[in-house]
């Protein structure tokens, strides 16, 4: 056990711009998400505060601890960890699915938290993929600049 949170205290250990880079891509895919699923009337956080806990405070942490592992090893991780996020989230009421939803008539209401949980896994290899596209494009010109 000593070995994993050395492990993840390394892993977690990033510069701060790094983070920076993923709190402001994190919130921004949390909000347009939340916004997106009311819109389509699929599913929303009960309470706005939600993308905070959830994209930020859950999701970035993660996202760091799987960085740097192949795509499907990110999303096999990923997909684990949405899984216990979704089905917590449904089952304690603090996220909605409208009724009758667009999944719920393609997929039935039964496969909805599936569905959701293999959708948001694929957040942790293209968040990752994404923020380190734009650090290495902000702060590589930056490093052969100076």
């Amino acid at each position: 056990m000593n070995h994993f949170f050395s492990w993840a205290k390394e892993k977690l250990n990033v510069d701060k711009k790094l983070i920076l880079i993923y709190i402001i891509v994190y919130a921004a895919w949390g909000v347009g998400m939340n916004f997106f699923g009311i819109y389509m009337q699929i599913a929303k956080f009960t309470y706005w505060w939600q993308i905070i806990t959830c994209y930020i405070l859950y999701m970035i942490p993660i996202s760091l601890l799987l960085r740097n592992l192949p795509f499907h090893a990110q999303y096999a991780y990923g997909l684990v960890a949405m899984g216990f996020l979704e089905f917590s989230g449904y089952a304690l009421r603090s996220s909605y699915a409208y009724p009758n939803n667009l999944l719920d008539q393609v997929f039935s209401p039964q496969n909805f938290s599936l569905g959701m949980a293999l959708f948001f896994a694929l957040y942790f290899p293209a968040g990752n993929w994404i923020v380190e596209k734009i650090y290495t494009a902000i702060y590589k010109k930056e490093n052969t600049t100076s």
